[in-house]
């Protein structure tokens, strides 16, 4: 049974997000693919702090901390037999599957990190009212995701080359992943957070329990978008290029 690390600083949440990374390399892992992309975020979040970007800094390392802690906490709960949230259950699943493509893989990760996690990682860090000094530094997460999604689509071009002409084609690639990661599953954690911080600690865990089961079911619709959904990343899946280990060395090097 492998160790269940938590971290205790945003470096330590670096150093072990590097490992899932490293390990995932050498098991040739699709869940390393979310692992890189959340590295990079959580460096950026780091650079965040230290440049003076947030209001009050020491809470948002905190609140890094505690949200990354859940990942970590999921990621080795499924590596060691142990249920995790079912929303990540899923995610982790999926890493099985030959037909699931690396950008399906990545939105399998926001949907359960973003949707779930952040908001009861608000909640923890301000309680009760302190949830409404939170929103202006919460917001500012947005900005520092929006800076790497040149560098997600220059990544998946690399992986995927029919992207390039995509690309060139329609921004509809880099607006569904500002919306999808962003716009859209930020503000649902923000309201999720607002609704989780007043809450005494048995009505948070029926809150977080129904939050999860409907979370569940985005997981699904990434997954299994519809018949012509599907067929479509099939053929993406088909002229993608590299094996699983390479592509996650790609990501590293691009994101």
């Amino acid at each position: 049974m492998s160790t269940m690390p938590q971290a205790q600083s945003i470096d330590e949440v670096i150093a072990i997000l590097n490992t899932i990374i490293d390990e995932s390399v050498q098991q040739s892992s699709p869940l390393g693919y979310f692992a890189v992309l959340y590295c990079k975020v959580t460096e950026k979040v780091k650079e965040g702090i230290a440049n003076g970007m947030f209001q009050n800094g020491p809470r948002m390392e905190r609140l890094d901390i505690i949200f990354a802690n859940r990942y970590i906490k999921a990621y080795y709960e499924y590596r060691n037999g142990i249920q995790a949230s079912s929303c990540w259950e899923v995610a982790f699943e999926y890493a099985e599957d030959y037909w699931v493509i690396v950008l399906q893989h990545l939105l399998l990760g926001m949907n359960a990190h973003i949707n779930l996690d952040l908001g009861i990682a608000a909640a923890e860090v301000a309680p009760k009212d302190a949830i409404n000094d939170l929103h202006d530094d919460f917001n500012t997460i947005n900005e520092i995701l929006s800076g790497l999604v040149g560098n997600v689509e220059k990544a998946l071009s690399d992986v995927w080359p029919v992207l390039k002409w995509i690309l060139k084609k329609t921004k509809h690639i880099d607006t569904f992943l500002i919306d999808f990661s962003m716009q859209e599953a930020r503000e649902g954690a923000w309201k999720f957070a607002v609704e989780l911080a007043p809450l005494n600690a048995n009505q948070s865990e029926e809150c977080i329990e129904k939050r999860d089961y409907s979370i569940t079911k985005v997981a699904d619709l990434v997954v299994k978008p519809g018949k012509i959904a599907s067929f479509l990343f099939k053929i993406m899946r088909l002229f993608e290029i590299g094996s699983v280990d390479a592509k996650i060395e790609k990501l590293r090097k691009v994101i």
